[in-house]
């Protein structure tokens, strides 16, 4: 007849598992609820730059990290121009849908200089007459709404 073995493996104690669900649903409560602070987060977190309630849920960048050739752009739409291409201050079609929609007219474009580019090149400013401002530099395959 052969020997019994016996298992000598170790009882684990059943608080070491409710000791880790615990600290495990802490760790989740206090992610999320800082996922859902309401506190704006990107580029304009912290840094005294607030979000509109028109960028939420688009990409945004800072005014001040625009190329230079974007931000002599804005300046001029401040002033009203003059400008130096014939198309700027068009109206945009938002044909692509990548902007929120409005009635035809709301958004007007302008041409940013493209160094090196023999034509118009792929950058634009788009405003909307709400006061929103967004920058493409791929033709409007993609936005960034402006904070200033």
């Amino acid at each position: 007849m052969l020997p019994r073995l016996v298992s000598h493996t170790p009882r684990r104690s059943p608080a070491l598992p409710r000791a880790c669900v615990a600290l495990l649903a802490f760790v989740l409560a206090v992610l999320l609820a800082g996922c859902s602070s309401g506190a704006p987060s990107g580029p304009g977190a912290g840094t005294g730059v607030s979000v509109p309630a028109w960028a939420h849920g688009t990409a945004t960048v800072r005014a001040s990290e625009l190329p230079a050739e974007a931000r002599r752009t804005l300046a001029l739409i401040d002033k009203g121009g003059p400008f130096p291409y014939a198309k700027d201050g068009v109206v945009f079609g938002n044909f692509e849908g990548r902007l929120p929609q409005h009635q035809r007219g709301y958004y007007h474009e302008y041409t940013v200089r493209t160094p090196g580019s023999r034509d118009r090149g792929a950058r634009r400013i788009v405003t909307g007459q709400g006061g929103e401002i967004y920058y493409t530099d791929d033709h409007y395959n993609s936005f960034r709404a402006v904070l200033r």
